[in-house]
């Protein structure tokens, strides 16, 4: 029926106006900012997974940071290792020499020489090998007792690592000398047990090298998945939001055109007054 009182047909119009205006606003957000969810409303659930695995994938990356700082770390202590390893395979052989009946102890005394001298330079390395300017091979910093690196999201997610004494006190060889058979005797028997001993704490080094390098390839899968599952939620399908958005254009500019018309109506009723 019509009437001039009440403009029904525009009030209509001014309302779907406003739904199809609002439409088109969030398709522009959404495509602007990349995200399917810019406001909680769009969809509750998944903006709280997303903000969660969003959480979990900056968790992620500092704990495959952590994984290769441990590996780092470990591998620095190996380089020393290997160097006291050379110096006590040096030592080995000027003992070996100090047993032949062909030397005399003057010779010895010579050999001895060297000999202290690197049992000085082992402990110079161990105390001189460090991370952060805490000592890692001389059993006087934390690496002794075992710091922990987090590698994972949860408080279990933890690899412990602990580096043996490899000083020349740790090694049992600082007090040794080659100055005569007998000493240079004794002095091999101990170097045999301190290869031993270095063979044994490299070899633990490398283990935990290994795990630090396999847990940081598990790490890196772990976030591209994370980060896959997230985008998933979170953001937008950018073809089929601008396909939304020319739709929403299109009921706009409809809407006013005939919000226009309804408009006119009340002014084309009055003309039959006339």
């Amino acid at each position: 029926m019509p009437v001039i009182s009440t403009n029904t047909a525009a009030n209509s119009a001014l309302r779907y106006l406003n739904i199809n205006s609002e439409n088109q606003a969030n398709s522009v957000s959404k495509i602007a900012s990349g995200s399917r969810i810019t406001k909680a409303s769009d969809d509750a659930a998944g903006l709280a997974v997303g903000t969660s695995l969003i959480s979990d994938v900056t968790v992620l990356k500092q704990a495959a940071t952590n994984a290769s700082h441990g590996s780092s770390i470990l591998q620095t202590a190996d380089g020393g290792m290997s160097r006291i390893s050379d110096i006590v395979q040096r030592m080995r052989s000027l003992a070996t020499q100090a047993m032949s009946g062909a030397v005399t102890d003057t010779e010895r005394g010579y050999l001895n020489a060297e000999f202290q001298q690197l049992i000085e330079e082992i402990s110079g390395i161990a105390s001189g090998t460090r991370f952060n300017d805490d000592p890692l091979l001389d059993g006087t910093g934390n690496w002794a007792t075992g710091i922990d690196f987090r590698v994972g999201t949860e408080a279990t997610d933890v690899i412990t690592v602990s580096i043996a004494d490899v000083s020349a006190t740790g090694l049992a060889i600082n007090a040794l000398d080659v100055t005569t058979a007998a000493t240079a005797g004794a002095a091999l028997t101990a170097l045999d047990t301190a290869v031993e001993t270095l063979s044994n704490s490299r070899a633990q080094v490398g283990a935990l090298i290994s795990r630090f390098e396999f847990r940081g390839a598990m790490l890196a899968t772990t976030i591209e998945n994370t980060e896959a599952a997230q985008s998933a939620i979170m953001d937008v399908d950018v073809a089929a939001e601008q396909a939304k958005l020319a739709s929403t254009k299109v009921l706009t500019q409809a809407a006013i055109a005939v919000l226009s018309q309804a408009n006119e109506m009340p002014q084309n009723l009055l003309s039959l007054l006339r």
